[in-house]
């Protein structure tokens, strides 16, 4: 997802769902592939690369499971104080494969 619109449509009207500590914003579209939107402020993590780590787990769990979404918007934020790590990664992973599946 790229625009502002998406972000908050998503936000206001999407199905909210917390899952191990993450919160994620699913909206469902009639087709086409599936949309990922990522919230990490500063809040989430104060320094830039910690931030940045965050993101391409998240990116790295969506690419990995994508294939079971379907044609879904996910907007996903992250629990305060993270780390972007392995153990980040399968949870993320675990969650996805949980939200495809409803």
């Amino acid at each position: 997802m790229r625009t502002k619109a998406d972000f908050e449509r998503l936000l206001r009207q999407g199905v909210r769902r917390s899952v191990d500590g993450f919160t994620f914003y699913l909206g469902h579209r009639d087709a086409g592939l599936p949309r990922l939107g990522m919230l990490v402020t500063r809040k989430h993590a104060s320094n830039a690369t910690d931030r940045n780590r965050i993101k391409r787990c998240i990116r790295e769990a969506f690419r990995l499971e994508q294939a079971r979404l379907g044609s879904l918007d996910v907007l996903v934020r992250p629990p305060y104080g993270a780390r972007g790590d392995a153990r980040m990664l399968g949870r993320l992973r675990d969650a996805f494969q949980m939200l495809g599946s409803r």
